[in-house]
């Protein structure tokens, strides 16, 4: 090369073309992205379920999908955080062995509305119901839309057995009983009576795994 010629591969020719630049920078952050996310598809703690969790029953799956569609996911996350407060005020972390039969997952980021990741059974069923009614009846200064005719949107014809077959292809080990007896368990059902199902099983199994806590601790 002669004095004062600059290489094509050179941070100069990177600074005088944009273009360029862009793409190799596309190609450093693809590259790194990929060395951190790969690995974790073979890694037992991120594709197999953790103890207790298992695939959603017919009606909590039917109350997920009310779930999406009414945008509750918009408004509450269900991703609890490793940081102290969280765990001191929802429960346990989340993992990723709690969502691995989740399609999609729902972990969100937007708090409009309070983390559900451990709601269940925190509430009674008697309180989802009023909550879902009429927010403002058992939560004063709550900002959340009231879905009254859940109470009275039925669950009839609801393609239940075709959804579990998808989500089977996807790895939800559902069997073909599983799929068969499907629309039998929603007969008579409402979505009111779906989406309570699905928010008080939610972080059951992950409580249920805490370790006790140390006699005289109250921790």
């Amino acid at each position: 090369m002669t004095p004062g010629k600059q290489s094509f591969f050179s941070h100069h020719t990177l600074e005088k073309n944009i273009g360029l630049m862009i793409i190799a920078t596309i190609v450093v952050v693809s590259m790194a992205g990929l060395v951190q996310i790969i690995p974790l598809f073979f890694q037992h703690s991120t594709t197999e379920a953790e103890a207790g969790i298992e695939p959603y029953s017919p009606l909590r799956l039917m109350g997920r999908d009310v779930y999406i569609r009414e945008g509750c996911v918009g408004c509450h996350s269900q991703q609890v955080r490793m940081l102290q407060s969280e765990v001191q005020r929802y429960g346990p972390y989340s993992t990723a062995g709690e969502s691995v039969f989740d399609h999609p997952f729902l972990w969100g980021s937007k708090r409009t509305g309070p983390d559900l990741a451990r709601v269940g059974e925190r509430y009674s069923d008697a309180w989802h119901r009023e909550h879902l009614r009429d927010p403002r009846a058992v939560v004063p200064e709550s900002n959340m839309p009231a879905y009254p005719w859940l109470r009275t949107a039925t669950l009839a014809g609801q393609n239940v057995a075709a959804r579990m077959r998808a989500l089977r292809q996807l790895g939800v080990p559902y069997s073909d009983q599983d799929i068969a007896d499907a629309p039998r368990a929603l007969e008579g059902k409402t979505e009111e009576d779906a989406l309570v199902a699905y928010l008080q099983g939610l972080g059951l199994a992950a409580r249920k795994n805490m370790p006790a806590p140390a006699p005289g601790t109250g921790k």
